[in-house]
């Protein structure tokens, strides 16, 4: 009888939730997906270069000390 009261409150909960995506949630229009999209895609690739120069600087900076305490 336990099982089956879990199993009923799981069951509620997931109906309840896709209520609530259908009923209250404002989804955004295709143009705005689009539009959204290509923004996330322009920064991804910002971030990535951004990232892959800090890396190259850092990555050259400690082989020279490492370089330079060899010596």
């Amino acid at each position: 009888m336990q099982k089956q009261n879990r199993m009923n409150k799981v069951t509620n909960y997931i109906s309840e939730a896709f209520e609530e995506l259908k009923s209250n949630v404002t989804w955004p229009t295709w143009e705005e997906v689009q539009k959204l999209t290509i923004i996330v895609a322009i920064f991804s690739v910002i971030f990535a270069l951004a990232t892959w120069g800090i890396d190259t600087v850092f990555g050259k900076a400690i082989a020279g000390f490492f370089n330079w305490i060899k010596g």
